[in-house]
């Protein structure tokens, strides 16, 4: 059961430093640890008590009615008798449990005839109602109303015109006169209207009501989490069987390891409604493993998360006799960098996380974490169109006219932009990437889409985008090609001695080389891409009669050696035309020379007195002569030391120079 790991997965999330943030606080929410009061209302005319779950004990004076889920045990009985509520019911299972149904429905009740006692004020009782966003999942399945302080609850209240006592009141506001509008409140404030809860905080009154309910034995601290316990079968054809019998003599039985692994049957038919399995005429029709008698395999298939929660682990030994060879996955996990969409956040990567401390738990594995690392990449976007019919329209079919205006080229209707979004077949803003590929090619289409933003953030495919990246294509291609009449062989030795322009341009060679691997191995692809752009600038710029063939050779080289990630085929076929018999893939990765990636110069402050009068560019490691010489130059300088004397001068080396006066 994934609660049982609830704690474990919550606490491990600390250590994940290497995850994005949002992610954290993604699985840390769904996860939902929450700490508050458990305790019992007493039903009015009976022996019997509701037990309650809440995080906000300090506004039990503000209560104003008590709600229990459609499938609260409560509820069960009351609609034995009662045939209104059993039908209302019936109306909330239709909708469903799962939180984005109850989001979206509408907050309905059903008051039954049954009242509490409310457990501080003899005199006041609350309802019960059975209400349609309560999950029997979730904490005791029944909860107390206080609109004042939790939106779901006014509105609730609003509704079945039900009282609104607002018993947190903000520092600035006079408790006899605030009150309550549109908006519950939810904010810090001191306790009023609450007995001996009056002039707390919202903290010390929580504590105070918790204290007060154990030591009168109504009520205990808990802890309690949003997490529910994963229910792993599914009805339908693509998952993984059940390796269990149905036998009506023997009930459950497991299939035999011999008879493992149960294979799905290839004649399916869907062309009827429901469980796919469970309409194939032969397939679930087998003998009890256990008395021979007729029984029925198990239609229901497991949720395909199940297969995605562990299968980085058979990677590690894809051809073991065993599902996990326990050696190999202690060499290889956890998982350097685990790169996925962000829609995988809570459910895949949480459940993962589950099974590896599940098979921790059974000795098949030694970690917790499976992923060390992790890396959310972003979604192509494409601004959507719409007609002046309001139907989504292809962007190839968009044609702007001289005066801005858009239409539909197919039909002459007027065509309105409406937002950049994820690409998306409904409403029709996608690109056909065979058209791309064929017009651009594959390198083209990745080279603009890398280098258009970070790749964690979306990107937003334009027709200006991959055209610039086309002209970029043709460029590194001309310059490439356009020199290899002037190149000495591959492999030629650079000079011994080299002027300015020679060193110069190793130097940015050499620091582009530094900096591209520095920023694919932090997946900044997007700054990668731009200082190829920069290298690519350098090498166009420069005086070619000046710069030696070997030199020239190298910096070229290069360019193709750091484009080829993103444009391999490209890569590969520069690379060829520069002579080389071998592929570019085979070639390691270029390696820089740190005495040409050091920096020559350096920026150092000038102060007068203390206070920064000027910075200086100066070679670096500059003795101190050269240093005050060079800062005394300054006009700056010379203007705030003019007609004062200078009592000493402080240099520290590379960094500051400083005129006391």
């Amino acid at each position: 059961r994934i609660t049982a790991f609830a704690d474990s997965l919550l606490d491990g999330l600390k250590g994940l430093e290497e995850w994005p943030e949002k992610v954290r606080l993604m699985q840390e929410n769904w996860i939902g640890r929450s700490e508050g009061l458990r305790f019992f209302f007493d039903i009015v005319g009976s022996k019997k008590r509701v037990e309650v779950y809440t995080t906000r004990p300090d506004t039990i004076f503000g209560a104003s009615f008590l709600a229990i889920a459609p499938d609260h045990p409560l509820a069960g009985k009351l609609a034995e008798s009662d045939p209104e509520l059993a039908a209302f019911i019936a109306e909330c299972q239709r909708i469903g449990t799962s939180e984005a149904a109850l989001e979206t429905a509408e907050k309905k009740g059903f008051r039954t005839p049954l009242e509490v006692q409310h457990p501080f004020d003899e005199g006041r009782t609350l309802p019960v109602f059975v209400a349609n966003f309560v999950l029997m999942e979730y904490g005791t399945g029944a909860i107390f109303g206080c609109p004042a302080h939790d939106q779901r609850d006014l509105e609730f209240a609003r509704k079945y015109s039900l009282p609104v006592l607002p018993v947190v009141i903000p520092e600035d506001a006079d408790p006899a006169a605030f009150e309550i509008d549109a908006e519950a409140y939810t904010g810090p404030g001191r306790l009023a209207h609450s007995g001996f809860l009056d002039g707390l905080d919202s903290a010390q009154a929580k504590e105070a009501v918790i204290r007060r309910a154990e030591s009168e034995g109504w009520g205990e601290r808990a802890v309690n989490y949003r997490l529910r316990d994963w229910g792993v079968s599914r009805q339908r054809y693509w998952g993984t069987p059940i390796p269990v019998i149905h036998c009506p003599a023997c009930g459950v039985v497991p299939v035999p390891r011999k008879d493992l692994p149960v294979r799905l049957p290839e004649d399916i038919s869907f062309d009827r409604p429901g469980n796919p399995l469970a309409h194939h005429p032969t397939w679930k029709h087998v003998r009890c493993p256990a008395c021979g008698g007729s029984a029925e395999r198990e239609t229901d298939t497991l949720d395909t998360f199940v297969d995605s929660a562990w299968y980085f682990l058979r990677f590690t030994a894809p051809k073991a006799a065993q599902p996990i060879d326990s050696a190999a996955a202690r060499y290889w996990m956890p998982v350097d960098r685990y790169i996925g969409g962000v829609e995988h956040a809570i459910l895949h990567l949480l459940y993962a996380r589950f099974f590896t401390r599940a098979l921790k738990a059974c000795g098949h594995v030694e970690i917790e974490e499976p992923f060390r690392g992790l890396f959310t990449q972003g979604m192509v976007t494409h601004m959507s169109y719409r007609d002046e019919e309001g139907k989504w329209v292809f962007p190839h079919l968009v044609e702007e006219r001289d005066d801005g205006t858009l239409i539909r080229r197919d039909s002459g209707l007027k065509v309105t932009p409406v937002r950049v979004e994820s690409m998306s077949k409904s409403k029709k803003n996608v690109v056909d990437p065979d058209d791309i590929i064929e017009h651009y090619g594959a390198d083209t289409a990745r080279w603009f889409m890398l280098s258009d933003s970070p790749p964690e953030r979306d990107c937003v495919w334009t027709e200006a985008g991959i055209e610039g990246a086309w002209r970029f294509t043709q460029r590194l291609w001309r310059l490439v090609t356009g020199a290899l009449d002037c190149l000495p062989p591959p492999e030629s030795a650079i000079p011994d001695s080299l002027d300015s322009d020679n060193r110069d341009l190793r130097r940015i060679v050499h620091r582009t080389i530094r900096d591209v691997g520095t920023d694919i191995e932090a997946l900044r692809l997007n700054r990668a891409v731009a200082r190829i752009h920069e290298l690519a600038n350098a090498i166009a710029g420069v005086d070619l009669p000046r710069i030696a063939g070997a030199v020239y050779r190298e910096a070229l080289e290069t360019l193709v050696r750091l484009t080829a990630p993103m444009m391999p085929h490209i890569a590969e076929e520069l690379w060829a035309r520069l002579g080389h018999a071998d592929m570019l893939a085979e070639q390691a990765w270029p390696a820089f020379d740190p005495a040409l990636v050091a920096e020559e110069r350096v920026t150092i402050a000038v102060q007068v007195g203390g206070k920064l009068r000027e910075t200086i560019e100066i070679e670096k490691d500059a003795d101190r002569e050269a240093v005050e010489a060079a800062a005394r130059a300054s006009e700056k300088v010379a203007r705030a030391l003019a007609s004062r004397p200078v009592r000493k001068v402080i240099v520290v080396p590379n960094r500051i120079v400083n005129f006391v006066v």
